[in-house]
């Protein structure tokens, strides 16, 4: 690899690399739930749905990873952004556009799904919308029928643990040739854990391009899903520079 500027992407492409890669979550993953099952738009719970959303997710990050990570660390997520600030492995300055573009990436997913629904079957769209459109949410909005106080556990503990193998799988002297498959695997288990609770966000702009057309309800319910995945990534981001990065001292030569 060559350590000449040209070989050093622009912040142009990195974020870039961060609206598409996001774009490619959302779509993939809020894709399936819509459109590959019934779960979001029908009474009901099949263990089938769950394991096909939380391959979805898991999938789409393993695929984006070795796509646009080399480009841009391959975030998707605004957690993960401020996870990696908090762990010194990018510069704050770059966190703004970073997260602007995972924004408007998963924004442009979710009315390109919108958009797709219009010529679906009769009330399909509406349907969907009705159901919440596989928002993030919790009490009548939660599969299970989770309370807030539980999304928000959940939210605060997954969104660390992912971060935690996140920086480690990606670390410059310890990290693995494999890091985005053992992200996305990451990720997948996270969805099987999580989305009979609120439908697994541990990402803000996932939640965020949802729930723009999930109704009054997912939207009044959005800020859990803005904060608590950000305090879960600031934790574990502090937490691993602390714990893991800290360098011992040698002896002195005599």
């Amino acid at each position: 690899m060559s350590d000449s500027p040209s070989a050093v992407p622009t912040l142009g492409a990195k974020i870039a690399a961060e609206a598409f890669g996001t774009f490619l979550l959302v779509f993939g993953g809020v894709g399936t739930a819509l459109f590959a099952s019934n779960h979001f738009t029908d009474p009901g719970a099949n263990s089938a749905v769950y394991v096909a959303v939380a391959l979805a997710f898991g999938l789409t990050v393993v695929v984006g990873a070795y796509a646009f990570g080399p480009i841009s660390g391959g975030h998707f997520n605004p957690a993960v952004t401020l996870g990696a600030a908090a762990a010194g492995r990018i510069s704050w300055r770059d966190v703004g556009p970073y997260i602007i573009a995972q924004v408007i990436g998963g924004v442009v997913a979710s009315t390109a799904l919108v958009l797709i629904g219009t010529f679906g079957p009769d009330g399909w769209l509406s349907g969907a919308q009705d159901a919440g459109f596989a928002s993030n949410g919790w009490g009548e909005h939660s599969p299970g029928g989770f309370g807030m106080f539980a999304a928000i556990t959940v939210e605060i503990i997954l969104t660390a643990f992912f971060l935690f193998v996140i920086l480690g799988t990606t670390h410059a002297k310890r990290g693995t040739p494999f890091a985005g498959l053992a992200i996305g695997l990451t990720l997948t288990l996270i969805h099987l854990i999580s989305i009979p609770v609120d439908n697994t966000s541990v990402n803000p702009a996932r939640s965020i391009a949802a729930a723009i057309y999930g109704g009054v309800g997912p939207l009044s319910q959005l800020w859990v899903f803005l904060v608590f995945p950000v305090v879960g990534a600031m934790i574990a981001g502090f937490a691993y520079k602390a714990l893991f990065d800290a360098t011992a001292k040698q002896p002195k030569q005599l």
